[in-house]
């Protein structure tokens, strides 16, 4: 049994959008299908995976561009999950808009996210861990098994998520990175929302914005 990840890095801000499934059944998820969802379907096919829902950390436009075509493409379509405090956000086409963009921002969301609640893949147990700053709604997934977190827009190599958006506040983003994600072991791999995979561990010791 293993949980395999790929990477898809799309869209106009080059967002990454995690395609991970369990092997063992070939059943996958996408968190964050960024944009280009016939490029997240074609990676989903080549491996033989059915996608079976749709994970958002946060509602911003560059996180979920491709959740339409995704949802088209898929029989049946994937429910998508958010959180309720991102709902406004998606409701307003993830703030598309204000970047000059008109984007579908695919099916509704109609599972609610709350701190704390497990989701499963397969025999893959992930946990939901709530983090605002970036957004009021931003969430993180956290698989302890595989020592993997799925961190949105919250933490970065050698960086953090902006705080300049609309109902972006930086402190509120600092305690969540320290009392959600600096509290996991060091040896945590983090898949960022944008850029390079790091370590719980690096940030700890090299990102500026923490020290």
């Amino acid at each position: 049994m293993s949980l395999e990840i790929v990477t898809l890095t799309l869209g106009p801000v080059e967002t990454n959008a995690y395609l991970i499934a369990d092997s063992e059944t070939n059943v996958a998820i996408v968190i964050d299908p960024a944009w280009d969802g016939e490029k997240i379907l074609d990676a989903a096919n080549q491996k033989g995976w059915r996608i079976s829902n749709i994970w958002l950390t946060h509602a911003h436009f560059d996180h979920l561009g491709g959740a339409a075509a995704v949802a088209d493409g898929s029989n049946p379509p994937p429910p998508v999950a958010l959180h309720p405090e991102d709902y406004w956000l998606w409701r307003e086409q993830g703030g598309a808009r204000m970047f000059g963009m008109d984007i579908d921002p695919g099916p509704e969301p109609s599972i609610d996210l709350e701190d704390g609640q497990e989701l499963f893949l397969g025999d893959y147990s992930f946990k939901v861990l709530y983090a605002p700053g970036h957004t009021p709604g931003h969430v993180m997934f956290y698989c302890e098994t595989e020592n993997v977190l799925f961190s949105g827009d919250v933490i970065f190599q050698n960086s953090i998520g902006r705080t300049d958006l609309p109902h972006g506040d930086t402190q509120t983003l600092l305690n969540s990175i320290r009392d959600q994600v600096l509290v996991l072991p060091d040896e945590t791999k983090i898949f960022s929302g944008h850029g390079s995979q790091t370590l719980v561990g690096i940030e700890k010791i090299q990102n500026p914005f923490l020290s």
